[in-house]
């Protein structure tokens, strides 16, 4: 009876438990393995070298007119310089152009003296090269007429001042008619009608010239003030001393007594 008992009071059926919740495995995001940092590679230390200030140099000087030994010019510097020489017009060609040193602030060009010097001595070995009597020198500048009388004189040659008439170099018939062997002329501009026959019969030509002239048709140009009085005395006294030198009729310099003063024109 007693077991009975117990089994009529056995417990009712056990209640069912909720079924525990699993827990939820949460997996780990893997992380990218941070990047390592670079350690600073230590690098060699470049001793800075100071500075050095540029030494600003000296601007070069600008080329000399003038030569430092005055025993390498035909005459003393001072001469050329008093006579005006190497002053030029306002006005310049682009033939000229070489020739000309600087432009002064009044607008005259100057011209180099020391190719004035060099030029004269051309000119001189030049004509040295050809019988007096065979050189024709022209002037139809007032200031040149004296001047190129002068040389003429001294020197033996044929002589054309005032107005060169037309063929006097080319026609036969004309009774100035000459048969120089060398030209010798004051001006290009001014004498223009003897440089074209001359060109004709096809015989040198040489020329002072000053900054405004053309050199078309001139074969030795002799850089020059052609216009001064003085400068065109000076020019005629230093190629007749040089040209009487070469031929043999002086030894030296001061053998040649003619001043240049006595080549220099009056105006007439």
């Amino acid at each position: 009876m007693a077991e009975k008992e117990e089994k009529e009071a056995a417990p009712a059926a056990k209640e069912e438990k909720a079924p525990e919740p699993k827990p939820v495995e949460v997996k780990e995001e893997k992380k990218a393995p941070a990047a390592k940092e670079e350690e600073p590679v230590a690098q060699p230390v470049k001793e800075e070298k100071p500075v050095k200030e540029k030494e600003e140099k000296p601007k070069p000087a600008r080329k000399k007119v003038v030569k430092k030994d005055d025993d390498e010019l035909l005459i003393a510097l001072e001469d050329y310089l008093k006579a005006g020489i190497h002053i030029g017009s306002q006005y310049k060609t682009g033939d000229m152009k070489p020739y000309i040193y600087k432009t002064r602030s009044d607008g005259l060009h100057i011209l180099d003296v020391n190719t004035i010097d060099r030029r004269l001595k051309l000119a001189s070995e030049f004509l040295s090269g050809y019988e007096p009597a065979k050189v024709l020198v022209v002037a139809g500048r007032v200031y040149a007429r004296k001047p190129a009388r002068k040389f003429a004189e001294n020197i033996g040659c044929m002589l054309s001042v005032k107005r060169f008439v037309p063929g006097t170099l080319t026609n036969p018939l004309n009774p100035n008619f000459v048969e120089p062997d060398v030209i010798l002329v004051s001006d290009p501009g001014v004498d223009k009608q003897v440089i074209k026959e001359a060109t004709k019969i096809r015989i040198p030509v040489i020329a002072l010239c000053d900054t405004n002239n053309v050199l078309k048709n001139v074969d030795v140009c002799v850089p020059l003030n052609n216009k001064g009085k003085k400068s065109l005395a000076l020019a005629y006294w230093v190629l007749t001393r040089e040209l009487l030198m070469k031929r043999g009729t002086i030894k030296g310099p001061t053998d040649f007594k003619t001043t240049v003063e006595d080549y220099e024109s009056t105006g007439k």
